[in-house]
């Protein structure tokens, strides 16, 4: 059987991480979504989503095939269901499609005529993108479980303080000499090749993923998630960090996230909630106005490639489109749309030229190139992003 992960139709609601990559390539837990997905189905997936991103994210159609709405996180239960689907098969959960059987070149698709399993148990779903930070303890949990069950963890140096040993897991060539660990308010993964400096402080839940690292004195509170081959400090609270992003130095993240490549300069702080304690809002790219979020704490939303200066400050509610450049004293705005060049004094936009030559040297400094695919896919965000930035 293949398996293909669709964007759904929550898409618009993840934006600005959707801008640059699938549904199924945000991260929470410690995983991607398409991670979690290929670890229980035990098979390599494929995806459909939006046509600019279908040259690096290409869909593979075989004669029979079972479409997964990648706003679904995976369960046991629920990949034994989606495993058995035959034939004229869907599964729902309340009013959403989870899952349905096609076979190859099955022009028209109508759900409605489909026979309906309902999924009646819990499941987690990734629909808005403050779902990525507040659901990410339940996220790291099962993660947690499907990635050390039945293995052994690397001994905890004898240097290291920890607290509920046995929810700390750590990969080989991971360097923690001198830090503190607890777990007791959920499980804390080390991945491999991560390094924990000296002094630091850390409560579960928690993941440093492949090749992160925590820079000296560090005060982590969970959930947390540190993707892969970043590089975090200061303090930071329920956030999470795709992977290749940087908050290296003192300052305050919290209840936010990060998309890849981005920079956060030394003491950048961001506001997690209102001086009145009201619900927080957020910009919607779909509805172009700010939405309800239920949440009295919220913080920065921030697309990939984007970076801010020295002593930025963001105020609670924040979002940051793709290869933004913040800088300067004063609050900017609580929506800074893709490609802006400035801060609180006004902005300009920052042409895709510029934007790619500093794309290239970061990239390059983690031996990853920055591909054509990768141009075209930023240069159609910039041509989308237009009538945001008043171009």
């Amino acid at each position: 059987m293949n398996y293909i992960l669709f964007d759904g139709p929550f898409r618009n609601n993840l934006l600005p991480f959707t801008f640059t990559r699938p549904v199924a390539d945000i991260r929470v837990g410690i995983l991607t979504i398409r991670e979690k997905w290929e670890n229980y189905l035990e098979y390599t997936t494929t995806t459909i989503t939006e046509d600019y991103l279908a040259d690096k994210y290409p869909m593979v159609e075989m004669e029979h095939n079972i479409m997964i709405n990648a706003s679904f996180l995976p369960n046991k239960e629920l990949v034994e269901i989606i495993k058995g689907l035959e034939e004229n098969q869907a599964v729902f959960k309340d009013e959403d499609v989870v899952a349905f059987f096609t076979k190859e070149n099955q022009e028209n698709i109508d759900l409605e005529s489909f026979e309906a399993i309902e999924y009646l148990d819990d499941v987690l779903k990734i629909e808005n993108t403050w779902d990525i930070f507040s659901k990410n303890g339940l996220a790291i949990e099962d993660d947690f479980e499907l990635l050390t069950k039945g293995r052994q963890s690397q001994p905890i140096p004898e240097t290291t303080v920890a607290f509920n040993r046995k929810d700390i897991f750590i990969e080989e060539g991971a360097k923690l000499p001198l830090c503190s660990l607890n777990a007791e308010n959920g499980p804390i993964y080390i991945g491999k090749d991560t390094e924990i400096m000296e002094g630091s402080m850390i409560r579960g839940p928690f993941a440093l993923c492949e090749g992160a690292t925590v820079k000296m004195a560090a005060k982590i509170y969970g959930p947390t998630t540190v993707g892969p081959y970043s590089k975090v400090g200061g303090e930071i609270n329920n956030s999470v960090l795709f992977g290749y992003s940087n908050k290296g130095h003192d300052g305050f993240l919290g209840n936010s996230v990060l998309g890849e490549w981005c920079n956060l300069g030394a003491d950048t702080n961001n506001s997690n909630l209102k001086n009145n304690y009201a619900e927080v809002r957020l910009w919607n790219y779909e509805t172009e106005n700010f939405a309800r979020t239920g949440l009295q704490f919220c913080g920065l939303m921030m697309g990939d490639h984007s970076k801010c200066g020295i002593n930025t400050m963001f105020n609670t509610g924040t979002v940051v489109g793709v290869s933004a450049n913040i800088f300067g004293s004063g609050f900017p705005r609580n929506f800074v749309p893709s490609f802006s060049w400035g801060g609180s004094s006004g902005f300009s936009t920052y042409l895709t030229k510029k934007a790619f030559e500093v794309a290239k040297v970061v990239m390059s400094r983690r031996n990853i190139e920055f591909t054509e695919q990768d141009a075209a896919i930023l240069e159609h965000v910039f041509e989308e992003t237009k009538r945001f930035r008043g171009d």
